[in-house]
């Protein structure tokens, strides 16, 4: 997968440009910000002031984009008889755009290519305006074509994402994980209680982990009981970490890294007594918005983990540690661009003394999990082993089929959880997530 061009920031202003042209102006920012700033784009300055159709519709060029970069690339490269100068970022950054609309969204030929022109004017670039139109009409004309004979699942997973998941997974795995990548993913909701009948109610389906999934969600916040606060939005594979410990009612359970609150909000519904922790009191005023708005209480704690000493005995606790992300890849296609293999080693020297950090805070039989949303097993299996041979005092309690709604295929050879982007692929996919369950000797 080609590296992006050095960077040249947009000079853009979304709301000063007409009004046709401000979502596609805003997806150009935030995809700049993404691939040269590595900046989340669910940070969403760009669309600050847009209306809410204009919101969601830079939302979907933008991940559109980001989902399918490697092939938009593929097919400019086809376009240019040379590469454009490292200056014109923010014209190739334009064309990506075109391109977008022109093969992926079916935008009408004529609205992407003078939209795009258009910005590229906007950008004082109007000295590339007229190669902007030539590559886009062509786009237009055969980009169809060559689209169907690129192969899509290469083309759109960096390189050092690919060869890790092959050297873990092998070829056939790994070309499956990133096929699934390529999929919008349906919306997941777990609920406080009757899952049958809610999913009636929001025209969802029940999957095996009790999530219900809503194919056609429309605004979150419309949907009935969101206001109530009966349900909140969670991955399938995200509920599965918390399954792992059992029957929790009137138990205390520390949840460490805990923002934005979905398995906090998972274990209070399932009976426990929560100590909420997280480092960043920015992610913990967004936790307790969550859990305000579900009605449910828990003691909320910002603090270093590392540091910090509980008032109160635990009977089980969870570390869902940070992390690369790259098992979310299929909700947030901006994270293969935000990290990079430098990264993963600093995250590993977190996770291990988060680990150590949660041992020391168990009593003897206390059940410890730890869980990443990562792909990366040196994230996952290699941190629960990297303890173990520390002669840390816990061992592995080996997940069970009926735990996880049957699914067999997510249980390690060492008895761990490991679920795959193409798991549950009938209903649409699920993330990747890692967890282990320890108890403490």
């Amino acid at each position: 997968m080609r590296s992006t061009p050095a960077h040249a920031a947009p000079t853009l202003d979304p709301i000063s440009l007409p009004e046709e042209l401000r979502a596609r102006a805003a997806a150009l920012v935030g995809l700049s910000h993404v691939l040269h700033d590595r900046r989340p784009m669910d940070e969403g300055r760009e669309t600050v002031g847009l209306e809410r159709r204009d919101r969601a519709f830079a939302r979907l060029l933008l991940a559109t984009m980001l989902r399918r970069l490697g092939e938009i690339d593929a097919l400019l490269d086809r376009c240019l008889e040379r590469p454009l100068p490292a200056a014109a970022t923010p014209v190739r950054d334009a064309l990506r755009l075109g391109v977008a609309q022109l093969v992926f969204l079916d935008t009408p030929d004529h609205a992407a290519v003078n939209s795009t022109v258009a910005l590229v004017r906007a950008q004082g670039w109007d000295g590339m305006a007229g190669l902007t139109n030539a590559i886009l009409r062509r786009i237009a004309r055969d980009g169809r074509a060559w689209f169907a004979a690129l192969d899509g699942a290469r083309l759109n997973t960096p390189d050092w994402l690919w060869e890790t998941w092959r050297a873990g997974y092998g070829e056939e795995r790994t070309r499956a994980i990133a096929a699934a990548h390529l999929v919008e993913p349906p919306l997941d909701i777990a609920v406080k209680s009757d899952p049958t009948g809610w999913a009636e109610r929001l025209k969802g389906t029940v999957l095996p982990t009790d999530a219900i999934r809503v194919t056609e969600a429309g605004p979150v916040e419309e949907l009935a009981g969101y206001g109530d606060g009966a349900w909140w939005v969670q991955d399938a594979a995200a509920s599965l970490p918390v399954r792992l410990l059992g029957n929790v009612v009137g138990k205390h359970v520390i949840d460490l890294c805990a923002a934005p609150g979905g398995k906090t909000a998972q274990l209070i519904a399932a009976g426990a007594r929560v100590t909420a922790l997280d480092r960043s009191a920015r992610r913990m005023r967004r936790l307790q918005e969550n859990l305000t708005r579900l009605k449910m209480e828990a003691q909320t704690v910002v603090a270093e983990a590392e540091a910090w000493t509980p008032s109160e005995r635990a009977d089980a606790l969870l570390l869902d540690a940070p992390c690369s992300a790259t098992g979310t890849i299929r909700r947030h296609p901006d994270a293969p661009y935000l990290k990079q293999p430098s990264d993963i080693a600093v995250f590993n020297e977190t996770q291990d003394r988060l680990l150590h950090a949660a041992v020391a805070m168990l009593p003897p039989g206390g059940l410890l999990i730890y869980a990443v949303c990562s792909l990366q097993a040196e994230e996952g299996p290699a941190r629960v082993d990297a303890l173990l041979q520390t002669g840390a005092p816990v061992e592995r309690v080996p997940v069970t089929p009926d735990e996880i709604g049957r699914l067999t295929d997510a249980i390690t050879a060492d008895g761990d959880l490991r679920t795959f982007p193409f798991h549950l692929a009938e209903h649409g996919g699920m993330d990747a997530f890692f967890a282990a369950r320890l108890r403490k000797l």
